[in-house]
């Protein structure tokens, strides 16, 4: 027994020295570490306490993160090629996504591919199946009359509407609405960061072992296969009998990954995965940035009136399309000042350094070091935005009027000002959609109904999870149903 514990104790000795050696020999050692000492361990617990200078390092669990803040800075780590930082990678190295998944959905990442191009392109043409599911969708989970305020918990119910109305495009109408499958489509991510917590307690050399005894995200494609798979199978019928050309063939993100997945011979179990990705990356950013709107016109119930008298005209002359959703600047910049003032994590733009790296600012980033840019410091930046601490629902109507400046300041565009949805060709591809579909729910919610916040009225206060960033998953707010007829 004594033998075995001197064992055990030198190769811990062993790993310790290495340990403290390659960090003693790392040029981040050179990177100012924010939140307490650059010691190894020690620093282990600044891991979830942030600051931001020009270029700094902060702890995960399983590595270091270097952050580099202001918009020189940011602009330059999103101006480099792939070759020098890579989005791909960088996604991997928090994600690890290979010991989740098969190989084919990580190495080949083709339904990107899809939702930025096939799905922003077929807005105009899904977005009636899209508003059609938030109605019926709106109804069930805020059951608000026009006689009583009734008080719902918004995330619960933003979650399970926004899953509806985006599985709707995803997977079609019978899966949709199937119970079981939304619970899966919801706590799918769960289930990924689950995972991924487990796995980064482990070095690399042991996670293949470890992936065994992680298995929640893939219990969870197992639960998905009995759902999706028969309305797979039934796709592939009636091509195999009536040609690609059939009637009534879908037009949604299933069917356009399954004929991807029939050039590459691809299993009906990939296809899966992809679709759950696809649910991973839409379902909670969606919801928490619909949750944090509502939050904001709950305080302040005079924003309604305001928006209804944008809303309803536009909707007697368009009705619910994109082009009436384009029209609408005052919801849109809700949304945009929302998701500027709130955040959905405070950092963006995340990438791997692929080789050592010499900043403009002299800063040496090594190559394998996972970089991010810091955005909550960009956007409540005074400098930038004025008066940027302040919550101005419709700053960006404003802006939009202005020579030239209409489609800059829009929900889904993108600039160095603004990177919540990151910047440059690896933006979020699925933002179009989203804010598309964000802006059609919350015009509905708008229309029919009267909310407030109880009790002293003040907006709940958002909720950190290391670099996440939440609204609070308790709040309560009241509805009562409007007599509308839009």
């Amino acid at each position: 027994m004594q033998d075995s514990t001197t064992v055990v104790c030198a190769i811990l000795a062993v790993f310790l020295t290495l340990y403290l050696a390659r960090w003693y020999l790392s040029p981040l050692r050179a990177i100012p570490t924010v939140g307490g000492t650059s010691l190894p361990l020690l620093s282990f617990f600044t891991a979830l306490k942030w600051y931001y200078g020009s270029v700094f390092k902060v702890a995960m669990l399983d590595q270091w993160l270097v952050v580099v803040s202001g918009p020189k800075l940011v602009e330059e780590l999103r101006k480099r090629p792939d070759s020098e930082f890579s989005a791909e990678q960088g996604l991997q190295s928090l994600l690890p996504l290979q010991y989740i998944f098969g190989p084919e959905t990580v190495h080949d990442q083709y339904h990107v591919d899809i939702v930025r191009e096939k799905l922003t392109r077929s807005i105009p043409l899904i977005l009636g199946d899209v508003i059609d599911e938030l109605q019926l969708a709106v109804k069930e989970h805020i059951p608000a009359t026009e006689n009583e305020w009734v008080s719902v918990n918004v995330v619960d119910a933003t979650r399970q509407i926004v899953a509806r109305a985006s599985s709707r495009v995803f997977v079609g109408v019978q899966a949709c609405r199937n119970p079981d499958y939304l619970d899966i489509s919801i706590n799918f991510t769960v289930d990924v960061v689950k995972d991924r917590a487990l796995l980064n307690l482990f070095p690399r050399f042991l996670k293949p072992i470890v992936k065994l005894l992680a298995g929640n995200a893939a219990r969870t494609v197992r639960r998905a296969i009995p759902i999706l798979k028969p309305i797979i199978e039934e796709r592939k019928r009636r091509i195999a009998e009536y040609g690609e050309d059939w009637d009534d063939r879908p037009s949604n993100l299933l069917q356009w990954i399954m004929d991807e997945a029939k050039i590459r011979n691809e299993s009906d179990v990939t296809i899966i995965e992809r679709i759950l990705l696809m649910n991973f990356a839409a379902i909670h950013t969606s919801s928490n940035s619909i949750t944090h709107a509502i939050y904001h016109v709950a305080e302040h119930p005079e924003y309604l009136q305001t928006l209804r008298e944008e809303i309803e005209p536009i909707l007697q002359e368009e009705g619910w399309t994109k082009a009436g959703m384009a029209k609408m600047w005052k919801l849109d910049s809700l949304l945009r000042e929302s998701q500027r003032y709130n955040g959905l994590n405070i950092i963006s733009l995340m990438r791997k350094a692929m080789k050592d790296i010499v900043l403009s600012d002299g800063t040496l980033i090594p190559r394998g070091a996972l970089v991010a840019a810091a955005s909550t410091p960009l956007h409540l930046d005074n400098q930038v935005y004025t008066d940027a601490g302040v919550f101005d629902p419709f700053r960006f109507a404003r802006q939009r009027e202005n020579e030239g400046e209409s489609l800059k300041h829009q929900y889904a565009n993108t600039s160095i000002e603004y990177i919540a949805f990151g910047h440059g060709k690896h933006a979020c591809p699925g933002r179009f959609f989203a804010a598309n579909e964000l802006k059609a729910m919350l015009a509905y919610i708008v229309l029919n109904y009267d909310l407030k916040l109880g009790g002293d009225g003040k907006r709940p206060h958002n909720v950190h999870f290391g670099p996440t960033i939440v609204p609070n998953p308790h709040a309560q707010v009241l509805f009562r149903k409007r007599a509308v007829s839009l």
